[in-house]
């Protein structure tokens, strides 16, 4: 497989994950916002990661010899803690929305009635 073909596989496989993510993230159940949420970060990380010079190590070699900048890496593991933590914060979203209404699904809250409501005047 020659680098040209790699980088296309790559790119298609980090459009997939962004549009599954995205799609995922506009649902009203809070368990597909937390998968997409993390789709789009894992295809977050794997922009990153295509960033740096491809097949190269981070550090090894000689200096000034042939290696790979390190600071994609970086990137990646900082973005790896914050999509935990977001993560994280999301399921305890979900399991307190859970508790409270017994429904994986978001309600319409007052201000989404009333909206609705002018919305259907207004035609």
């Amino acid at each position: 497989m020659n680098v040209l073909t790699s980088n296309a596989v790559v790119a298609v496989t980090i459009g997939v994950l962004f549009a599954c993510g995205l799609y995922l993230m506009m649902s009203r159940n809070l368990i597909r916002v937390l998968l997409g949420f993390l789709l789009v970060g894992h295809g977050t990380n794997l922009l990153l990661l295509s960033s740096g010079r491809a097949g190269s190590a981070p550090i090894v070699g000689e200096p000034g010899g042939d290696s790979a900048d390190p600071l994609p890496q970086a990137l990646i593991l900082t973005s790896i803690v914050i999509s935990l933590a977001v993560a994280t914060f999301l399921m305890a979203m979900a399991y307190r929305n859970y508790q409270l209404t017994t429904a994986a699904d978001l309600t319409e809250g007052p201000e989404d009635v009333e909206a609705l409501r002018n919305a259907a005047e207004a035609d």
